[in-house]
């Protein structure tokens, strides 16, 4: 996932792959976020490529603050991810994987009988 965001009010979270292994990018990002009014602090981590903005809803939202990164060049909105996105995106995978493991144990089970057992699973 290059680009992801989520937010609660008064708090938003953004994933962008410029962040990632760049202090320098970082400090940009946090001097551009820091000239924002509204915006309280920035947390970045370099490790994750990640921001955690806390800022004042009544000031800025959280839309506001995704335009100006991305009129930056820091963050892409039409690739991002959104939290929903992300979590359904997870169960739809775990879903495929249950439903093999699922499919594989029958197959498993009727292999073990005879030709008769396999086609009454298949039936």
């Amino acid at each position: 996932m290059s680009y992801y965001f989520h937010h609660v009010q008064g708090r938003l979270r953004v994933k962008t792959p410029f962040i990632k292994r760049s202090s320098t990018t970082a400090q940009a990002i946090k001097k551009l976020l820091g000239e924002i009014q509204g915006i309280e602090r920035a947390e970045i981590n370099t490790i994750t490529g990640s921001a955690v903005i806390h800022y004042e809803p009544k000031a800025v939202s959280s839309q506001e603050i995704l335009n100006i990164l991305e009129e930056a060049g820091y963050f892409d909105l039409s690739k991002a991810v959104t939290n929903d996105q992300h979590v359904y995106a997870a169960a739809a995978q775990t879903g495929g994987i249950l439903w093999k493991a699922l499919a594989g144990l029958l197959i498993e089970r009727a292999f073990q009988g005879s030709a008769l057992s396999f086609l009454a699973v298949l039936i």
